[in-house]
């Protein structure tokens, strides 16, 4: 799968930067389990697990060329939206 980022104007680097996400954690995301739901605009919301543990989510738009898509921005889940995600996770497995 080919991931492009939406770069920042100020610093030209990956938004996600500035959330303390790297490409690495993004693609673990986008290709493991978890939920991949509808957003806002045609694009899509990936909730799910980092191989070090990190629950994070990443806002992403599909590309025309299914193997492709443009990463928004991505950051890390805490609260009440991980617990909740958490939670829908045990009770698939069920």
């Amino acid at each position: 799968m080919k991931v492009r980022y939406y770069l920042d104007p100020e610093t030209d680097q990956p938004h996600i930067y500035g959330h303390g996400i790297n490409e690495t954690e993004v693609e673990e995301v986008l290709r493991g389990r978890g939920e991949d739901l509808p957003a806002a605009r045609g694009s899509r919301r990936k909730i799910g697990q980092t191989a070090a543990g990190r629950y994070l989510q990443v806002l992403y738009s599909p590309d025309e060329d299914p193997e492709s898509v443009f990463v928004i921005t991505a950051y890390e889940l805490s609260g009440k939206p991980k617990k909740a995600f958490r939670r829908r996770r045990r009770r698939k497995r069920k």
